[in-house]
Formats: C-alpha cells, sequence, structure tokens
C-alpha cells in the first residue's frame, strides 16, 4: 500500500503522525499546496521516530482545486491509496483524480450539499455525498473503491451504528449521533477566547446549512438549523451539554445500509458558540461567493467566509492554549436481543493533554485523524474489501473497534471504546 494524503493541515499532520507508528503501508506521501506543511510534518516524523521511519514519507506540492495535479502526483508516486485530507470544496476534484490515477480513495467529509431553493427548511436540495454517489457506477466499473465519510463523525460513529445493528439490537428505533466536549481555548492571559478547534470552514458549512433528518417511510426532511435542542449527558467528566441539530453526512450515510426508523444528528456547540455563528451568517460573512474589496494594492477579489478563516487561529496550533476532553458517539434506542426496549451510547474519548503530549496534535483534529488510519489498515490486510462508494456502515465493525482497542503493546491502537447503558 502506497498513500497520498492531500492536505497536511491539522488533520492530514495528525494523519501522518499516527501512520508513523504503524508498518502495514510501502510509503506515504504527504502533500500540500504550501509544501513547507508538508515537510514540517515530515520532519516532526524523523526526529521522533528516527531516520528509518521518516524515509518512509516524502512531500510533495500539490493543487487539491485540479484533479489532473491530483492525479499527476498519484501517478508519479505509485499511489494505491488517496487520502483526502482537505476542506470538503476540494471533494470533487481529488475525488475524480484519485479514480483518473486508478487508486482507492478515502475521505472525511463529503461532497457538499445545496439548500432547496424555494423550501429550505423542510426538503432537501442537493444532498451530502450526493455527487460522489452518483458516480459508485465508474468506481465499480474501474474495480475501486471510494471508502467516503471515514473520519470520527462521520465515520467511527457510523462503524459504532453497524455493531450495533449487528450485535446489540434487534431493530432500531433511532441512530442519534451525540458529539459534545468540554474543551476550553485560552490566551497568554489565561482568558477563555472564541477559537474553533476545527476548520471554522467546514464548521460554518455545517451548522448554518439546514439540517438532515431521516424518518422511515417519509426519507430525509430539513429542519431549520440548531433546532431540536437537548441536553445530553456525556461520559468521562464532560457532564450534560446541549446539543442541537446539524446538517452531517452519517444521517445521509446511515440509511444506506442500516435499517432504522430515525437517524439524527447533534452538536454540541453552546449559547455563546451559536450566537457568534449566527452573527457571522446574519452579516454575510459565512459567504463563499467572492466580493470585491479594496485593498492598498487595488480591488481584490475574496470570498468572506475566507475571510473569517483567516482571521481566527489556525485549529493545528490551537492545542497548547486548549484543555479538556472531546467524545464522539452515537445513541442507539430500539429493541435488544432480548427483545426488551434497549438505549446505549457507543463512544471514544480523546483528551487533548495526552494527544499533545503523544502526537503533538490537538484532540478534535486527533481524533478525527485516527480512524481513517485504522481504515487503511484494514483495507491493507483485506479485512475491509469492496468496491464502489461506500460508507464505513457497509463494513463489518468487529475488526474495526477489535484493532482500535487493543493495547499498542499486542498490535492495536491503545484506544478503548465504551458502550453506556442509559
Amino acid at each position: 500500500m502506497r498513500i497520498l494524503i492531500v492536505g497536511a493541515g491539522g488533520v492530514g499532520d495528525a494523519i501522518a503522525k499516527i501512520a508513523a507508528t504503524r508498518s502495514f503501508y510501502e510509503a506515504v506521501v504527504v502533500s500540500d499546496y504550501d509544501v513547507s506543511r508538508a515537510e514540517r510534518t515530515v520532519a516532526w516524523i524523523t526526529e521522533r521516530h528516527g531516520a528509518e521511519v521518516g524515509a518512509r514519507f516524502a512531500t510533495s506540492r500539490i493543487d487539491a482545486s485540479d484533479p489532473d495535479a491530483v492525479a499527476a502526483v498519484a501517478r508519479a508516486n505509485g499511489i494505491t491509496h488517496v487520502m483526502n485530507a482537505v476542506e470538503p470544496k476540494f471533494v470533487p476534484s481529488v475525488f475524480a483524480g484519485a479514480l483518473a490515477a486508478g487508486a482507492d480513495y478515502l475521505d472525511m467529509a463529503m461532497s457538499l450539499s445545496e439548500p432547496h431553493p424555494t423550501d429550505p427548511y423542510t426538503t432537501t436540495g442537493v444532498k451530502l455525498g450526493d455527487d460522489q454517489f452518483a458516480q459508485a457506477g465508474d468506481w465499480e466499473s474501474a474495480g475501486r473503491l471510494a471508502l467516503v465519510g471515514m473520519g470520527v463523525e462521520p465515520g467511527l460513529s457510523d462503524v459504532f451504528a453497524r455493531y450495533a445493528a449487528d450485535h446489540l439490537f434487534d431493530s432500531i428505533d433511532e441512530l442519534g449521533v451525540r458529539d459534545g466536549a468540554n474543551l476550553v481555548v485560552r490566551d497568554d492571559d489565561g482568558n477563555e477566547i472564541f477559537a474553533p478547534s476545527f476548520s471554522i470552514w467546514t464548521t460554518l458549512e455545517e451548522c448554518l446549512n439546514p439540517p438532515v433528518i431521516f424518518e422511515r417511510g417519509t426519507g430525509w426532511t430539513t429542519t431549520a438549523p440548531f433546532s431540536e435542542p437537548e441536553v445530553f449527558e456525556f461520559p468521562d467528566g464532560i457532564g450534560p451539554v446541549e446539543c442541537v441539530n446539524v446538517e452531517h453526512e452519517e444521517v445521509l450515510l446511515m440509511p444506506r445500509w442500516i435499517d432504522a426508523k430515525r437517524v439524527t444528528f447533534k452538536y454540541g456547540l453552546g449559547a455563546d458558540f451559536i450566537g457568534i455563528l449566527k452573527t457571522i451568517r446574519d452579516l454575510g460573512l459565512a459567504s463563499t461567493v467572492p466580493i470585491r474589496v479594496r485593498s492598498a494594492a487595488g480591488p481584490v477579489e475574496v470570498a468572506p467566509r475566507d475571510v473569517v478563516a483567516a482571521a481566527l487561529p489556525d485549529p493545528a496550533g490551537l492545542g497548547p492554549r486548549m484543555t479538556g476532553k472531546t467524545c464522539a458517539g452515537t445513541f442507539v434506542t430500539g429493541t435488544g436481543k432480548d427483545g426488551r426496549p434497549k438505549a446505549v451510547y457507543l463512544y471514544h474519548v480523546a483528551d487533548n493533554e495526552v494527544t499533545m503530549r503523544d502526537f503533538d496534535s490537538q484532540c478534535v483534529v486527533w481524533q478525527t485523524a485516527l480512524n481513517p488510519v485504522i481504515a487503511l489498515e484494514l483495507l491493507a490486510r483485506g479485512d475491509w474489501e469492496g468496491v464502489g462508494v461506500r460508507g464505513p456502515e457497509a463494513f463489518d465493525a468487529v475488526p474495526f473497534l477489535e484493532l482500535m482497542a487493543k493495547p499498542v503493546a499486542e498490535g492495536g491502537y491503545g484506544q478503548p471504546w465504551g458502550a453506556s447503558d442509559r
């Protein structure tokens, strides 16, 4: 297996660092439009793990917006698997470049949605991933696999859903992904500041778009952003967090392979965060349509959302200023294997202190990066295999969860997951 990581931002950097602790691949090429970021990642790996490990990693400049450029880098390096670690606006080009190069493909966020033009808060328009699933036949004909939504959410949350369906439930009423944290970011004076722990570009996209809900018999419908607030109790000391509906891939993925009456995604944002997101939206700063702006060098065109992203701290660099834990999981209700009502929360917690100590990566990006590396290892071993466009729930969950939880000394990743009956 020869892997091309497209993007050396926070998550791409963490993917490479986690992969450096494993031996299932022949080589990894870390690429970015700014090649110095890829070089920084490989330098860290070499310093931490030694020259022998570092020699398995190379760097390349890449333009993720150009499918021909993606294909050229993949071909030049004999790539078998393209790992997309850039913002979802680049999914179409990286997706196309991987197929053109004859490589398999993985991503952690799917092709973007487009709200319904006249009725966005009840009716879906173009859904997340629609463009990719429309090309499933091309991937099947080529005998290649596109494993989409293989981060933490979507990704691990979908693996949990498949495990629940296969091993814990006879019938499922609701698959409810619930994400919460008690993370705090502080400035040099110790004051708490607004600094999203994940790409603000992606955060604005998923939080301000109409959330999607799936219901058996009705299919996919939409609702207003931040709707249906509920207080969810998160484990490992995180405690109660108010969660609201947010657009996310799990709702579009899970019903394709798992039988459930309802599928939802709710994110623990907090009142202050929601207020800031609404202000950004109301000022028109969430737009991705370029506007003309006067500058000292003359008029330039820039997308307001890109300005917001440039003005905020880079999430990859927040680790030293951050404290707390983040929890990703799936809350499943229905009828258990014993015929009785059952409710269980399947989850994984990442502690920022631990991920910074071991990988110099803040916990949100590290937790996202962990799961595609596990998936790549399962593909390399042959435990997961297939062709076409598939989500994580299309595969057996047991090999994934066993490899994830097994101690490092025994060949695993040393990341136990939990199951909390509710």
